[in-house]
């Protein structure tokens, strides 16, 4: 099982050097039996309890401060309707999987990129995915998903959670399909579902690593236009790409795939 494993990472580094059109990143590997000791170890299933329970904690109190935010906002907003005596609507954009046409608008400067911040690492066919933390809209266990027609092949389907629907994502299928092929797809084995900001789209994933905090430093950022809109960058010293979540909810109500012709 080690040398299969060790194959993967391998190609998982290859996959991330080629993220990027300049120098690769020098990363180093994670040990060869990680994934089996994670899935397999007993202590590995008290800490990632541990770990949702933290992240959980860490979700409410964001949710808590957007709320407030929100009640503020709200108010501001119903003074300003009092005072210009007119009624400003709030249009919700449909959710849509199916192309727009549009192209992907920058979005204004992270408020993350201004220091340290927070960020959980998850895994997907050997590959490690890191989404900040402050742009996580919740874990949850993976159950039943129905699957819907006419969909693109990336769009797993759609999971009941407390009366919410959840647009799932196959994140191996969309992330790196090229690489996706019948052998991969038989041996994934998704248990969770990362959602995206408060979006109805959530990312599988099959195990989740830790959070940690990431110094700006440790990020080698991609500051330029890229044709990669939904990589934030790469984290140096580990096997792992950031996402930028605005633009990748963008491209998955687009109907878009890693590739924009797609």
């Amino acid at each position: 099982m080690a040398k299969p494993l060790a194959a993967s990472k391998k190609v998982m580094k290859n996959y991330l050097s080629e993220l990027l059109t300049d120098d690769p990143v020098v990363q180093e590997s994670t040990s060869p039996d990680f994934v089996n000791k994670a899935k397999n170890s007993k202590v590995e299933n008290k800490r990632l309890e541990t770990l949702l329970k933290n992240v959980n904690a860490e979700l409410e109190i964001k949710e808590a401060e957007v709320v407030t935010q929100k009640s503020v906002k709200e108010l501001s907003a119903r003074k300003k309707v009092l005072v210009e005596d007119s009624v400003n609507e709030i249009k919700v954009e449909p959710l849509v999987t199916h192309k727009s046409g549009g192209d992907y608008i920058p979005q204004a400067p992270k408020a993350y990129r201004q220091g340290d911040f927070q960020a959980l690492f998850f895994n997907v066919a050997g590959l490690t995915i890191a989404v900040p933390l402050i742009e996580l809209g919740g874990i949850h266990k993976v159950e039943k998903t129905t699957a819907l027609m006419g969909k693109p092949d990336w769009f797993k389907g759609v999971m009941l959670y407390r009366d919410e629907k959840i647009n799932v994502i196959d994140t191996a299928l969309w992330v790196m399909p090229e690489k996706c092929d019948e052998k991969m797809k038989s041996s994934l084995n998704y248990q969770y579902i990362i959602m995206l900001s408060d979006s109805a789209w959530g990312l599988s994933a099959e195990n989740l690593v830790d959070t940690v905090v990431l110094r700006q430093d440790e990020v080698k950022w991609l500051d330029t236009a890229s044709k990669r809109p939904w990589l934030a960058g790469l984290v140096k010293d580990k096997m792992c790409a950031l996402l930028d979540v605005d633009a990748l909810i963008q491209l998955l109500n687009d109907g878009s795939g890693i590739h924009q012709y797609d």
